[in-house]
């Protein structure tokens, strides 16, 4: 662990520029993380992935939340930076060519807009979704539990014809006492609230790949999970390094005839590159949402770790950590 350091409000906001310029670099040239070491409409690329994608040449790679513009609208970030472990008013604007704020979006998976809110680390992370106002602003409290950079993604689809479903990235800055952390190793479980969810299956760079989670208490099957958000599980996944955004949905969903309320949770994905990823799936059970994450790598040799340990409380539901 290093030394903790504080973050000055001159600090945060160089973070908050070179992180911007970092985040709009990497959607214009995406790292390509190694192989080997620590961690709606859909793109045409790969039909169950959500996410405007970064271009290379004509290609259209599935990951978003690279750029903080990309056909024709931009996020703009109304606060930057904000003071970590203070509740604060998170807000921001979806903004059209012409610089008006957009007010009128598509309804994916019961919301306009989800905003997902992650820290570089990819040790803290949130699902939320904020209240939108007339003039189009949106806005929600949060409270970080730790200092340092993080990135915001707003997911849309602006209500316009022809219009592209669209992941956009902005940095946000917590300043306070900072002390980074590790990328939690390899797992295929992970446990959270008295909950186990066993992972089977990988990520695999340009190729699809079915994921399939399996949701247990206390060594029983849960079989009665909720809907949320349309579907029995949500599944986001972010690239170690630039936190390229991958946004997948299970395959089924409630209410197809097919699709049984758990234990077992399934989504296709397909990996932009070899790396490290973070997934993070939201699942509702009596009446909470709860998240579980799990760091697992993408065209790596290494097979997941066993055990589970309980992870971070930071990923854990809080009082903020799925916000409506």
């Amino acid at each position: 662990m290093h030394t903790g350091v504080k973050i000055t409000a001159f600090a945060a906001a160089l973070a908050a520029t070179f992180g911007t310029a970092y985040g709009v670099g990497q959607g214009i040239d995406p790292v390509v993380a190694e192989s080997e070491g620590s961690a709606s409409s859909h793109s045409e690329a790969s039909p169950t992935l959500e996410g405007g994608g970064a271009r290379a040449g004509n290609e259209r790679l599935p990951a978003g939340g690279l750029q903080i513009s990309e056909s024709g609208y931009t996020l703009d970030l109304e606060t930057p930076r904000i003071e970590a472990e203070e509740r604060t008013e998170l807000r921001f604007a979806i903004r059209d060519g012409k610089g008006r704020a957009v007010t009128s979006y598509e309804r994916e998976h019961d919301k306009e807009l989800h905003l997902i809110l992650a820290s570089r680390d990819l040790v803290t992370y949130r699902h939320l979704h904020p209240a939108r106002a007339a003039d189009g602003t949106w806005s929600i409290p949060v409270d970080l539990p730790r200092a340092g950079d993080y990135r915001v993604f707003a997911d849309f689809t602006p209500a316009k014809e022809g219009a592209e479903n669209l992941t956009l990235g902005a940095d946000l800055a917590a300043s306070g006492p900072y002390e980074p952390k590790d990328l939690p190793a390899p797992s295929a479980s992970a446990k959270v609230d008295g909950y186990e969810v066993n992972l089977d299956g990988g990520l695999r760079p340009g190729t699809e790949s079915e994921l399939k989670l399996n949701v247990s208490r206390n060594g029983k099957p849960v079989t009665d999970l909720q809907p949320y958000l349309g579907a029995y599980g949500h599944l986001v996944a972010l690239r170690s390094g630039d936190l390229a955004y991958l946004h997948v949905h299970p395959n089924g969903e409630p209410g197809d005839g097919t699709t049984e309320p758990g234990p077992d949770v399934s989504f296709s994905a397909t990996a932009p590159s070899v790396g490290t990823y973070r997934l993070f799936l939201d699942f509702k059970h009596q009446g909470v949402v709860r998240t579980a994450a799990f760091t697992v790598q993408a065209g790596a040799a290494a097979e997941a770790t066993d055990g589970g340990a309980e992870q971070d409380e930071a990923v854990e539901e809080g009082s903020d950590g799925h916000g409506h």
